[in-house]
């Protein structure tokens, strides 16, 4: 029992501040995971700690992985609103699907790489060799949390949930970075 209260005390003050300040709440935890991620890709990995992709990811996160999301679920919110269409669920995740995932797909790796101070070349280098295999992985292996997110979880909650997930997916893509820097050298 002593432990559930600052459990429950830490909760009540992230969700407060979700409701005050959406966007920085979002972003600095979005910062937080995406860190943590590849610090835990490193480790898994079993190569020492490089402080470069873990600054990229956690800078992705804090600048972009808490706000686009953000405005993306109120944008589906509004524009597939359940009253107003039909089969909202199914336009929400193809929309999401089809149409966003594959442009943070490309987003996301070309700006990592430039956190990481890849020039404009080499970003793009490693976007064209990764794009493809991290993109039918993420139609793969994130519809399904897609679904779930879109389906059952509040809009308020649904960056906190894909930050859940995507602590193993910056686990993913942060090794299949690695690979590809590998086979490159």
């Amino acid at each position: 029992m002593s432990l559930s209260k600052p459990i429950m005390n830490l909760v009540a003050s992230y969700l407060q501040n979700l409701y005050i300040h959406p966007i920085k709440t979002k972003s600095i935890t979005s910062c937080i995971v995406g860190s943590a991620g590849s610090i835990a890709s490193q480790i898994v990995s079993g190569q020492s700690l490089r402080l470069d992709p873990v600054l990229a990811f956690g800078l992705y996160g804090l600048l972009f992985g808490g706000t686009i999301p953000h405005y993306f679920y109120g944008f589906i919110e509004n524009v597939f609103a359940e009253e107003s269409t039909a089969f909202p669920l199914a336009k929400k995740l193809l929309f999401e699907r089809l149409l966003f995932a594959p442009f943070m797909q490309a987003f996301s790796l070309y700006t990592l790489a430039r956190f990481e101070g890849k020039n404009h070349h080499a970003a793009l280098k490693q976007l064209n060799a990764l794009y493809c295999t991290l993109l039918e992985a993420n139609w793969k292996w994130l519809t399904l949390f897609q679904v779930i997110n879109i389906a059952f979880i509040p809009p308020m909650l649904r960056v906190l949930f894909m930050n859940f997930v995507g602590f193993g997916w910056a686990m993913f893509v942060a090794s299949k970075r690695r690979q590809q820097t590998q086979k490159k050298e």
